[in-house]
């Protein structure tokens, strides 16, 4: 099978972005006696005039000065992974040729793995250029040690095309350098005719085009590309760092809405109810700084209100993991940061452990993860394969993992035998199959002549699977080795295999549907035909999400080498059939936000066709100066925001000075009862309540809309969320934290050890099992339990006292607020001028209340009461929420405390409530003799009820 290329319009528009440049250039055809190209005749003006109308042309942003820092010009083209960035320049390279004569080309690229892959497709683009130019381009690769190739560039009347990458400035191209290579270059040779290598590309006066320009940043590679002495450069990239004359912009945007590249599925995965037991730490790299000494980037798990979670924290020498999770504990033996070592790239834990930047400890999901990505792999790979099939696309889903090992392992003997991620993949595999070897074929035939299921049939499990890495000496797969400040391979057997294999593995003759490659390979792969890709490993945002998609953003060929687009099937069709799943290791939310904000950071911005400036200053929003009156009416939603909310005449008004003197006391609290009758109801309520939950997996898939704007980009809302489903996580490890089991749960329920040991004892094999399934959540929930009993029995034993001291008025102002005045309630009867209720919703029962107290004739004056002023209880302090002096005659008694609260999450958070709300009444409605009543109502109709109906003088006659 071999590709078929056809001419596509919006190729063919960025080819002629760069020819039009040129436009008054006239053609050599002499070509300078074919060792040079021809100098531009053009004028920097007529240059800059032709680029400017190129840019008009395009949509894309007038340049104010010629960019000739390399060349007489220097210009951009921007096109999307995936929309044929290599094919464009070939073409251009043939198109400069016919146009101008021009045939001496200098191709620099980053890395092995793009050498490679641009060789590969000027092998696979010979005849398709033959057939419309009817010449064929020479390419070769730059090597030091074959200096006759470099002769032919110099003197070969064609179009010759050399290759390099950016590792061999820093070796074969360094001046000055002592290394053969270099020497080789910049001396006279003997076997050169008495020239200098870098003579002859100089006087050849290439022009240079720069694959990637933004990973070229190094000095080495730019006085490399200086010494060619370019005619002048062209850059090609994605994401342009550097800007210089852009001519030609095709961004993931335009590619996507024109249906150029694939369409984007995601399945995330979040882990549920972890255990916070397994010491779970993730070392994400260590932050060095001018002015301060090394930090740590550290995941650990942290205990929150609603359970453990994952958080990363940064860290200093002497932080305490054991404090920053809340009091894990399984951080508290020595997990006391010693040392960070920016050196090693490591940490030291006082109790001797080290851990390595990028080390994963502690994760007992982590494998099972790992088997879920695969299944879901699988899965994904089946859903589309049968429809593909009969299409006669091949489907392919790659696996990129960070050790080889994993996948592949050698005996003694050197034989080879399956790794643990190999092992998993077949299992799943065999399951999954079965399911889809049905006894019909979708045909109506049986399975046996269905020619999917007898596709499904042909190979064995073994055979459908194949690993690409990195060889060695023995021919044994290794792991792709990573240089310095990068995380992509430069091991050229692993291209070889990676490319040679290329074309057949197109073919349904081919067994391998499924590829496994080690992750630092990723530049490597651009097989048109991958439907899926899954990265096993630990989710650490090294990898750019764009990065990570974009080896199967490629729109899939048939079988006979036919690129499946618009022009062959259709627009509608298009993203039906090239649908790229990502099985990402991480959360569905995390892996959409990150790429979405990738591909928003990189968008271009278009001008636009009229300009918005001169209604600006027609409507009076620019300054004549050219300041923006506009920017007053945007603040800084960062900026503090202080709340002053002084108290007010009311605050002085004698009725509720004398409310405030009967209420400003501070009370202790006395409980006697009986712990046996305690620990028998704490006991029995665990056995029937007690439910603890187990690790669980959420795996939610999504995918992007159909057309997609700069807004929905901006704003995070490019995908669709599809489904959802849960399961739980199989054979968890069991816990290898110590606990205090007794002693924190008497610290947490405010019992004696004794006591907390008794209802332990009590509990039943069920309930004690649950310790070891979820520790930590076992622990709260036992604790929440018997504060709910204790809450119960409490109310008829307590009693008061009122104990010294008194609250200072300040507290009514000293509350800060983070909603600002606009949501406050403006007032005249309470004590400060604005009330800031609780609850977000427009309409909350404190809100609706204040609302009433504010337009109630029978109210005299009323405060909100603070946080700060509480009434003691054995569940905790209590803060009641009003405190309202009623005029004359409206009630027997004028002064009232008052509860509005609303719904309570749980039955033991309910119960518990209601305790303290139980000892307020009871300290102010039987203990209290300063005659002030105490009610809990949910709102104000209901107050108003029971004040008239304990005082018969207000009822109407």
């Amino acid at each position: 099978m071999k590709f078929n290329f056809k001419i596509q319009s919006y190729q063919t528009d960025a080819v002629d972005s760069i020819i039009r440049v040129f436009a008054g250039q006239p053609k050599d055809d002499k070509n300078c006696e074919y060792t040079r190209n021809a100098d531009i005749i053009l004028s920097d003006g007529q240059l800059m005039r032709n680029i400017n109308k190129v840019q008009a042309r395009q949509n894309i942003h007038l340049s104010t000065k010629l960019s000739c820092d390399m060349g007489r010009c220097a210009l951009d083209v921007e096109m999307e992974t995936g929309t044929g960035k290599t094919y464009v320049y070939i073409k251009t390279m043939f198109e400069l040729n016919k146009q101008y004569g021009w045939s001496k080309f200098i191709v620099v690229v980053p890395s092995i793995a793009i050498r490679e892959g641009v060789k590969k497709s000027m092998e696979m683009t010979v005849e398709h250029f033959m057939e419309h130019y009817g010449k064929k381009a020479r390419f070769f690769i730059y090597n030091g040690k074959e200096l006759s190739a470099l002769d032919k560039f110099s003197n070969d009347p064609g179009i010759n095309i050399m290759i390099i990458n950016t590792q061999a400035f820093a070796t074969s191209m360094k001046e000055g350098a002592k290394n053969r290579e270099s020497r080789i270059i910049y001396s006279m040779r003997d076997d050169f005719n008495s020239r200098r290598p870098i003579d002859v590309i100089k006087a050849s006066r290439p022009i240079v085009i720069l694959d990637e320009p933004q990973k070229m940043g190094g000095a080495a590679t730019q006085t490399g590309i200086r010494n060619f002495n370019p005619l002048f450069t062209i850059n090609y990239s994605a994401t342009h760092k550097n800007h210089h004359n852009e001519v030609y912009v095709l961004d993931a945007l335009d590619a996507y809405n024109k249906k150029l590249v694939k369409k984007i599925q995601v399945k995330g995965f979040e882990v549920h109810n972890l255990r916070g037991t397994d010491r779970y730490m993730f070392l994400e790299k260590i932050m060095i700084s001018s002015n301060k000494p090394p930090m740590a980037r550290l995941e650990i798990e942290v205990r929150q209100a609603n359970g453990i979670v994952r958080k990363t924290k940064t860290f200093e020498v002497g932080n305490s993991l054991f404090l920053a999770s809340n009091g894990l504990q399984q951080y508290k033996d020595g997990y006391t940061i010693n040392n960070i070592d920016p050196v090693s790239a490591t940490i030291e834990f006082v109790n001797g452990k080290v851990m390595h930047t990028g080390e994963v400890v502690g994760d007992i999901s982590e494998k099972d993860m790992r088997r879920i990505q695969i299944r879901e792999t699988i899965q994904s790979h089946f859903e589309k394969e049968e429809t593909l099939f009969r299409q006669g696309i091949k489907t392919l889903s790659l696996f990129f993992i960070d050790e080889v090992s994993k996948y592949r392992l050698y005996n003694d003997a050197g034989e080879e035998l399956i790794g643990e991620y190999g092992r998993i993949f077949e299992e799943e595999y065999n399951i999954i199959l079965k399911e889809y070897l049905q006894l019909f074929g979708a045909d109506g035939r049986s399975g046996e002549e269905d020619e999917y299921q007898k596709y499904l049939r042909k190979f064995d499990t073994r055979n459908i699977h194949k690993g690409y890495f990195s060889i060695d000496k023995k021919g044994h797969s290794i792991n792709s080795e990573i240089k310095r400040g990068s995380d992509i391979s430069d091991d050229i057997s692993a291209y070889d295999l990676i490319l040679k294999n290329k074309e057949r593995l197109l073919s349904f003759d081919e067994p391998t549907r499924f590829i496994f490659s080690h992750s630092a390979l990723r530049e490597g792969w651009d097989n048109p035909n991958i439907f899926q890709i899954c990265t096993l490993k630990h989710s650490d945002n090294a990898i750019a999400k764009r990065q990570e998609v974009g080896r199967g953003l490629r729109l899939a060929v048939n079988g006979s080498g036919t690129r499946m687009d618009a022009q062959t099937i259709g627009e509608d069709l298009v993203h039906e059939i090239n649908k790229l799943t990502v099985i990402a290791s991480e959360s569905y939310a995390t892996f959409v936000s990150d790429l979405q904000r990738e591909i928003c950071d990189v968008l271009y911005d278009r001008p636009t066709k009229t300009s918005i400036f001169p209604y600006l200053s027609d409507n009076g929003y620019i300054d004549a100066d050219g300041s923006h009156i506009l920017d007053s009416m945007i603040e800084n939603g960062h900026k503090t925001m202080v709340q002053k909310n002084s108290l007010n005449e009311n605050f002085k008004k004698k009725e509720f000075q004398e409310l405030w003197k009967r209420i400003n006391h501070k009370y202790a609290y006395t409980v006697n009862f009986d712990s046996e009758e305690l620990i028998k109801k704490s006991f029995e309520a665990i056995n029937k309540e007690l439910h603890v939950s187990q690790i669980r997996y959420n795996i939610t898939s999504g995918q992007q809309e159909d057309t997609i704007t700069q807004s929905q980009l901006q704003n995070g809302s490019t995908f669709e969320k599809v489904t959802s489903h849960s399961q739980n996580l199989r054979n968890a490890h069991a816990c290898t934290s110590p606990y205090d089991l007794i002693g924190d749960i008497a610290k947490g329920a405010l019992l004696t050890r004794r006591t907390a040991g008794k209802i332990l004892s009590k509990l039943t094999a069920e309930k004690k099992m649950m310790f070891a399934i979820n520790p930590e959540e076992f622990i709260t929930k036992v604790i929440n339990i018997i504060k709910s009993q204790k809450a119960i029995m409490i109310v008829e034993h307590i009693s008061y006292n009122q104990i010294e001291g008194e609250y200072d008025s300040a507290i009514f102002t000293s509350e800060k607020h983070s909603t600002g005045f606009d949501r406050a309630i403006r007032a005249k009867r309470h004590i400060t001028d604005y009330v800031f209720t609780d609850g977000t919703a427009g309409q909350s029962i404190e809100r609706t209340f204040c609302e009433r107290l504010e337009t109630a004739d029978e109210v005299e004056v009323y405060a909100k009461l603070p946080k700060s002023f509480h009434i003691p209880t054995p569940v905790g302090n209590y803060s009641p929420d009003w405190a309202i002096a009623f005029k004359k005659d409206v009630a027997k008694n004028r002064f009232y405390l008052i509860e509005t609260n609303g719904s309570m999450n749980s039955i033991q958070y309910r119960e518990i409530e209601q305790a303290k709300i139980n000892c307020a009444s009871k300290l102010f409605n039987e203990i209290s003799t300063e005659n002030v009543r105490y009610y809990n109502v949910d709102s104000y109709d209901e107050l108003l009820n029971i004040i008239q109906d304990t005082n018969p003088q207000s009822h109407d006659i």
